[in-house]
């Protein structure tokens, strides 16, 4: 389960984030192009943007889902 304390400082504020279990297998940059993208000098990734919409909002949850690692949260903000 991910970990708010240590989740990336690159994550952009809300309820969605990446901690530093992050694989870098790019699960979630495939399932939600539109709020995960990768930190290439870290190989990990981070939310950037969170969900606008119930549309967004949906494929970031399968994508905490499908983590591997459970390196995504939500923290219910």
């Amino acid at each position: 389960m991910a970990d708010i304390d240590n989740r990336y400082p690159e994550n952009t504020a809300g309820a969605f984030y990446v901690d530093d279990q992050c694989i870098d297998c790019d699960l979630c940059r495939e399932t939600a192009p539109d709020n995960f993208t990768r930190n290439d000098d870290g190989g990990y990734s981070y939310v950037y943007k969170q969900p606008e919409n119930d549309d967004e909002r949906a494929l970031c949850e399968e994508a905490m889902e499908g983590c591997p690692v459970e390196a995504i949260g939500n923290d219910g903000q």
